[in-house]
């Protein structure tokens, strides 16, 4: 890993120096991009999840940019999600930050969904998040009255045709980042969101070329998202300036939400492939 790679490419040297962050789900995707920029920054990392060789891959490499632990553990059960806050005190004497990123959905139509699926998501996207904030804060944030929660959710909001489940699921999650950042406020624990978009992580790599670039058109943007920049946006806010969007969600998307479609939609464009424009009068000269 050279110098460049070790050095974030947007903060200052030294933002995060001294503090302790755990990271669900940090051993792939957008986990394990964050563990690395938080790594950049300063923090000592520690990433969970649910396969010991996954971690001990990821802590491989972020153990060339900092400090890093990886502790195996399942968030859907309250008693391990306590267990993996207690493992990072145990071994780093506190933390600072909590970045709530394991999650998980599959493809199926709504009406398709059976009860056993619904609830695997919900246990997962819902009561993970929950055990895991309320861990945290309980044992750790709450005593030393300061710290950050980042809950991770998925755009678009204005409905996700295929995994209705998951859209239910992270709007729940969206609601209580709202809730916790009240509740909380006095014991100055910040609770934000990030709602991430279509990203070029090794799951999205896997999928045919063509699946790809369908997904980019329907970006806004016209391509996926690096997840450097989803890291970026979470180191943010587990800096000091996340204190002032205290119980926000930032939806990091290339404005998919703002559209449902590619760009331009089918049919609207003319023989040359360009969108009309309407036509105006010019003004006759008096």
């Amino acid at each position: 890993m050279s110098l460049r790679d070790r050095a974030s490419l947007v903060f200052a040297p030294g933002l995060l120096d001294g503090q302790v962050a755990l990271v669900t789900g940090g051993g792939t995707g957008l986990g394990k991009a964050t563990a690395l920029e938080l790594a950049r920054c300063g923090a000592t990392v520690a990433i969970a999840g649910r396969r010991a060789d996954v971690l001990e891959q990821a802590a491989s490499e972020i153990g060339q940019i900092g400090a890093v632990d990886w502790i195996p553990g399942d968030v859907r059960e309250p008693d391990d999600a306590a267990r993996l806050v207690r493992a990072v005190l145990d071994r780093r004497g506190r933390l600072d930050a909590l970045v709530n990123n394991a999650g998980g959905q599959y493809f199926t139509p709504a009406e398709m969904i059976a009860t056993k699926g619904w609830r695997a998501v919900w246990r997962l996207n819902v009561d993970g998040m929950l055990n895991m904030a309320e861990a945290a804060y309980e044992l750790a944030l709450g005593q030393a009255r300061a710290g950050a929660i980042v809950n991770v959710t998925l755009s678009p909001h204005h409905g996700m045709p295929g995994m209705a489940h998951s859209g239910a699921a992270r709007a729940s999650v969206e609601a209580l980042t709202r809730e916790l950042a009240v509740r909380w406020r006095e014991a100055c624990v910040c609770v934000t969101a990030v709602a991430a978009g279509h990203f070029a992580t090794e799951v999205t790599k896997k999928y045919p070329q063509a699946v790809r670039e369908g997904a980019a058109r329907s970006v806004p943007l016209q391509r996926l998202g690096a997840v450097e920049e989803h890291a970026w946006l979470v180191a943010l806010l587990a800096s000091p300036l996340g204190r002032a969007l205290n119980g926000s969600t930032v939806t990091l998307d290339g404005a998919r939400d703002n559209w449902a479609g590619p760009w331009p939609p089918p049919g609207l464009t003319d023989a040359s492939g360009e969108v009309p424009v309407e036509e105006r009068r010019v003004a006759e000269a008096g």
